[in-house]
């Protein structure tokens, strides 16, 4: 007979595309009978970060909210802030969202880390006090306001030649094309892209009248313009998309980080310094093919939260530990919501000569960010039916560091 054992506590903090997958996937391969889990989170709907430009721009975006989207999985949703993080006590300090509520403190015996990343300033004088950022919902919002009240010829400035700020341009002139829409990039524009996808890039921003600054590196944003080592250009909005940074608190824990605040993890995404702790998404430092470092994005987040998933069940349960190889296929760029862009990359993620572009590339990304929201919202479809059991010695973390990377080796 099954001797009667105590609930394993799985928290997991952050409940972005990486969070809310890793707590899903969890439900599906325990039984809540032998496992617990908590999804702590400030929001209490799930954000599509990958569509907050269009929501900045004006548009509105679907509600997902997470007490429907997690009803009769078993995870419980605990609305709260992080605020700190004793992987020595294994507690996770929290208090309300908007002030509300008293601070307490959750136990743990597994935390999964998915607390991700905000917007990265690059300590650039002046971008914090007068710049917009669209990486979080409450940015986007505020963005949303302030473009709402420009008037007809009004100069914005994107700053930022990567994905996130050639989405943000084309979105915003293609909504609003009374705009004066700029884009400031330190390098050339696509220049990340291959002749076929930079070209059709090119030709995008022309259709929609979108002037671009090159090898303008931006050193100081003011109220009404940037400074770029090219000169000034005027703005009355400027929207910051240079890169992300990842959220403090893990730095300010026991656990081992790179210089840039990532926590260090194995194959399994398991804290080198901390076996109970797992990381995912952009707070996780993973390496790559050729050993190179995922970048933070959703393509690269979703599959450590699954492979931190599942490499938890199985720890739990006795069973073998998946691996699975993270790679990249392509870069999907929405350039407004009548073109796209999709360039194919090498496993590594450098751009090979095949791209593919127009009405067709922006209805194949329009399927991705649907597949993505798709798949945070339905966990437990998909997946095998069969939860299995705890053992009742796994019931509490005890593995030592030096066993845990023996272990995953």
């Amino acid at each position: 007979m099954q001797q009667n054992i105590q609930q394993h506590r799985v928290v997991v903090i952050g409940a972005g595309y990486t969070g809310a997958s890793a707590a899903g996937r969890l439900a599906r391969r325990l039984r809540s009978e032998d496992v617990s889990i908590t999804l702590v989170n400030a929001e209490p709907d799930f954000v599509e970060r990958v569509r907050l430009h269009q929501l900045a721009v004006g548009q509105d975006l679907r509600p997902r909210p997470f007490d429907e989207m997690f009803a009769g999985t078993g995870v419980r949703l605990k609305l709260a802030k992080v605020t700190g993080v004793d992987v020595d006590r294994r507690t996770i300090s929290v208090t309300g969202t908007n002030g509300a509520g008293e601070p307490e403190d959750l136990e743990y015996d597994t935390l999964v880390y998915a607390l991700g990343s905000a917007w990265n300033t690059q300590d650039v004088p002046g971008a914090t006090e007068h710049a917009h950022e669209i990486a979080g919902r409450d940015g986007a919002l505020r963005l949303r306001e302030r473009l709402a009240a420009l008037a007809p010829g009004a100069p914005v400035v994107v700053v930022g030649g990567g994905l996130t700020g050639v989405e943000a341009a084309t979105e915003l002139a293609e909504t609003r094309p009374d705009l004066d829409v700029s884009l400031a990039a330190r390098g050339a524009l696509g220049d990340w892209l291959s002749p076929k996808g930079a070209g059709h890039l090119r030709k995008v921003f022309t259709d929609l009248r979108i002037t671009t600054h090159e090898h303008a590196e931006v050193t100081a944003v003011h109220a009404d313009r940037v400074t770029t080592t090219e000169g000034d250009i005027p703005a009355a909005v400027t929207i910051w998309t240079t890169g992300f940074a990842v959220h403090p608190i893990a730095r300010a824990t026991a656990l081992e980080t790179a210089g840039n605040g990532q926590i260090v993890v194995d194959s399994t995404m398991r804290s080198t310094s901390h076996p109970d702790v797992y990381a995912i998404g952009d707070a996780a430092l993973v390496a790559g093919p050729g050993g190179r470092p995922l970048r933070m994005s959703c393509a690269s987040g979703v599959p450590t939260a699954w492979q931190a998933a599942d490499a938890i069940a199985a720890r739990l349960t006795g069973a073998k530990l998946p691996t699975i190889s993270a790679r990249y296929f392509n870069q999907c760029v929405s350039l407004g919501r009548k073109e796209g862009l999709i360039q194919y990359v090498t496993a590594d993620d450098r751009a090979v000569s095949a791209a593919l572009t127009g009405r067709v590339a922006a209805l194949y990304k329009e399927l991705v960010c649907k597949g993505a929201a798709w798949g945070v919202a339905n966990p437990t479809m998909g997946l095998p039916t069969r939860r299995r059991r705890v053992t009742a010695d796994r019931t509490r973390a005890t593995a030592t560091a030096p066993a845990a990377a023996a272990e995953a080796a």
